[in-house]
């Protein structure tokens, strides 16, 4: 079985597609409530199989931008008045 007949089968392609939308569409939400429009454009074009979308959920929204995990106290502590 090559790599061309594997892409034929329809189920294939239903369960790749099954996959990647949710974990798309929480990432580029999460990017878009961040107002990160680079990582909203990015994760919007480019198909990685979700790989990059959960990198981004998990790792990369939770970095400020000096490069250091910003933890949810922080955030917490910027929403009060």
């Amino acid at each position: 079985m090559n790599l061309v007949s594997f892409f034929d089968n329809p189920w294939i392609l239903i369960l790749i597609v099954i996959w990647t939308l949710p974990w798309k569409g929480v990432a580029i939400w999460v990017a878009a409530s961040q107002k990160k429009k680079g990582w909203f454009v990015a994760l919007l074009v480019i198909n990685t199989l979700a790989i990059l979308e959960i990198l981004y959920i998990f790792v990369f929204s939770k970095m400020s931008k000096g490069g250091k995990r910003r933890l949810d106290s922080d955030r917490d502590n910027k929403n009060t008045f």
